[in-house]
């Protein structure tokens, strides 16, 4: 049974604005379901920022064979310089913000440092936060997961405080049934945040498990999301949509197609446009008739623009390493013109949306 929001009547508290009704205001306000996605390889971050920390580092006497924490040191602060410069050259165009813990986790503690603070600078921008961070466990440990990211942690003198990350959303893994989700339905129906099962997700190998068909005929991945409509029926919010969201790969579209149909209260999260081959016609299928039920995701698509064949082919002047700032702005409002065309075309473009 996953925790009620009614937790907070015998407190005498009123229950935290849904973090889903949040999220659509700042869709009506971009105008657009885009999300960028912050997923810094250090191999690809362009050269001039790389070699502007080295001149830094390098002043300092930095020797990476005999301290290797410096070049840990140099490489979260590459990452941040980065994220942040993305983010203050699209926050005025996009609601939300996903980075992918892995590639700040490699780094150690000075990479979380890193994450941590893109997510301060991305919601200080007014932007929405969802940490792509696929955590399950059960019991005491799947709550601690939950209170890292999306919650709060008690202090040594027994008082609480906002976790060190303290995201909007996080995504979860449902492997392990409702004990893994309960902690997290818990904690985020009392702090008023949200979180994002795996369904079907975006990879071409997601069906070598996802797409079985178990004794009832169904798919694995349809099973996944009826629990996930179940787990999300007790944080709905004014939109008609639940804090407890699922990851639809916009790569498989007619799965989408039938997961709207099915799952009327439960938001997507959608990667796979443009890098991983969905198209903009593929990804409305995760959309309602009314342009609501997903928020679609881009990542390399955008931060990577500048090293863009393609984009290069568009946007000649932008497509230089110096430039990757601006041309991520430029790949992003291209993305949000695709976007909204697509659903326009659908006859889903959102009435206060304007191309």
């Amino acid at each position: 049974m996953i925790i009620s929001k009614d937790i907070w009547k015998p407190m005498g508290l009123k229950m935290p604005r849904n973090i889903v009704d949040k999220l659509y205001e700042k869709m009506d306000e971009k105008k657009t379901p885009l999300c960028i996605g912050l997923d810094p390889v250090m191999e690809e971050l362009p050269r001039p920022l790389l070699q502007e920390i080295q001149e830094v580092m390098d002043e300092h006497g930095s020797n990476y064979e005999l301290n290797p924490e410096l070049g840990y040191l140099a490489s979260a602060e590459a990452i941040k310089r980065f994220n942040f410069a993305i983010i203050d050259a699209t926050r005025d165009l996009v609601p939300a913000f996903k980075p992918q813990s892995a590639f700040y986790e490699k780094y150690g503690h000075w990479g979380i440092r890193a994450l941590e603070e893109t997510i301060k600078h991305a919601r200080k921008k007014g932007a929405i936060v969802i940490l792509d961070a696929k955590r399950n466990d059960i019991g005491k440990t799947a709550t601690a997961y939950a209170e890292a990211h999306l919650g709060r942690v008690m202090l040594p003198n027994g008082k609480y405080a906002r976790s060190p990350d303290d995201a909007d959303f996080m995504t979860v893994n449902g492997y392990l049934g409702s004990d893994g989700i309960e902690p997290f339905a818990k904690v985020a129906n009392r702090d008023g945040k949200g979180f994002f099962i795996l369904a079907k997700t975006s990879n071409k190998s997601s069906g070598e498990l996802q797409d079985i068909l178990i004794s009832d005929g169904e798919e694995v991945y349809m099973k996944m999301a009826k629990l996930i409509s179940e787990w999300g029926k007790e944080g709905i919010g004014e939109s008609g949509y639940s804090n407890v969201g699922a990851v639809v790969g916009a790569t498989y579209p007619e799965e989408a197609k039938k997961l709207r149909k099915m799952l009327s209260h439960v938001l997507f999260l959608m990667p796979g446009y443009k890098t991983q081959g969905a198209s903009a016609e593929d990804l409305t299928e995760g959309f309602d008739e009314n342009g609501r039920g997903a928020i679609v995701n881009s990542s390399s698509g955008i931060t990577g623009a500048f090293s863009n064949e393609k984009f290069a082919e568009r946007h000649p002047e932008l497509a230089k390493p110096e430039k990757f700032a601006e041309a991520a702005r430029q790949s992003t409002m291209d993305s949000i013109e695709d976007i909204n065309s697509a659903l326009k075309k659908a006859g889903k473009l959102p009435k206060s949306w304007r191309i």
